[in-house]
């Protein structure tokens, strides 16, 4: 199963307005930010789970990075002008090779590795996904805000406009543990392929930035 290649939602699907007045009207109450994919990162079910994925799918990660060796080294193999790509000629030349077999028999196995691994990931995000909305509606009623926006519709705010933290903490409340394991004949919904791609994305940022 390649999950990623289904269609995708819209990133900003996660983190929808909880409100929205008319034109003519005045808001009453505050506005505040949030940060889906962050507000669920942080939350202590997602990471005990992706912990628990990375030990569980421990062998299948490992296999996925000696592969990409190995691809690595065929290419440098049919890569006969060692200019670093293969060019139009070199890959003419490469289609009854050995090396070309072996690449792709490494890219289904690989895609099946990274489908099962992708499979678990997405499950776990759905779970915490499911208590969003949820969690979202907690804090604006406390905290008396009428409209929340999602980050990337946001050309400024104030540090104190972001909720995210707050939205995080309603989360652990309703979201204790999440498991790892999808039930036989799971599918995961189209907005939680998006909230994954996002999530995956947000990962990315914050191992940059540390």
């Amino acid at each position: 199963m390649n999950i990623l290649r289904k269609t995708l939602l819209g990133a900003g699907a996660a983190a929808a307005v909880l409100a929205a007045a008319p034109s003519t009207a005045q808001v009453q109450g505050s506005m505040a930010t949030v940060n889906a994919p962050l507000a669920i990162i942080n939350t202590n079910a997602f990471r005990t789970a992706y912990q628990q994925i990375q030990t569980t799918y421990g062998s299948q990660i490992e296999t996925i990075r000696q592969r990409g060796q190995e691809q690595q080294t065929l290419l440098q193999q049919l890569d006969t002008n060692s200019d670093g790509q293969l060019d139009e000629a070199e890959q003419q030349a490469a289609q009854n090779s050995t090396q070309a077999q072996r690449l792709g028999q490494i890219e289904q196995e690989v895609a099946q590795l990274t489908g099962q691994i992708d499979a678990a990931r997405i499950y776990v995000i759905e779970q915490v996904a499911l208590q969003y909305q949820a969690a979202l509606q907690q804090v604006a009623q406390q905290q008396n805000i009428q409209m929340v926006f999602g980050m990337d519709s946001v050309r400024y705010s104030q540090p104190q406009a972001n909720i995210t933290p707050a939205v995080t903490t309603q989360l652990n409340g309703l979201v204790a543990t999440a498991t790892i394991t999808p039930p036989q004949g799971w599918q995961p919904q189209r907005n939680s392929i998006a909230l994954y791609q996002d999530i995956q994305q947000m990962l990315m940022i914050l191992q940059a930035q540390a």
